[in-house]
């Protein structure tokens, strides 16, 4: 069963264009959750993590793969929901007021080509039905992806 967000991202992805598309699925992720300081992208480019369409405070625009918690996400193509950011060993501080973070990466083929990423400003912030959710986005995002070959 899909959330409300996951359908309006579903009816967001009928934009062909990445940019335009990616742009308004962080706009709605970030109206639609409560406590957000970020919700964006990350694209694999060049080598690294590059900062792509978001809504909120300013980010880093280059994570090396072997860095935070997105540089996690992308070595083991698996969700990150770290309850405390302050607590993670390689935790990237692209934003001093962020306390928690849910990264999920986004699969084509097996390989990572992006990632939705979310920070908040409270502990424990993400719940597991919102991890889910921003799942079942990333894998919208994917048939997306290789349906308009971005």
């Amino acid at each position: 069963m899909s959330s409300i967000v996951v359908k309006q991202i579903e009816g967001l992805l009928e934009e062909k264009d990445q940019i335009a598309a990616l742009s308004n699925i962080s706009a709605c992720i970030n109206q639609n959750y409560d406590n957000l300081n970020w919700a964006g992208f990350y694209l694999v480019k060049n080598g690294e993590l590059v900062l792509g369409p978001f809504q909120g405070k300013v980010a880093c625009t280059h994570i090396p793969f072997d860095k935070g918690v997105c540089g996690l996400t992308y070595r083991t193509k698996q969700t990150q929901r770290v309850d405390d950011v302050l607590a993670h060993q390689d935790h990237i501080a692209c934003d001093a007021d962020s306390r928690s973070e849910l990264c999920v990466p986004i699969l084509v083929n097996e390989e990572c080509v992006a990632m939705i990423d979310l920070d908040a400003p409270i502990k424990s912030r993400f719940t597991e039905q919102e991890e889910k959710e921003m799942q079942q986005a990333a894998n919208l995002i994917s048939t997306y992806w290789i349906q308009y070959q971005w």
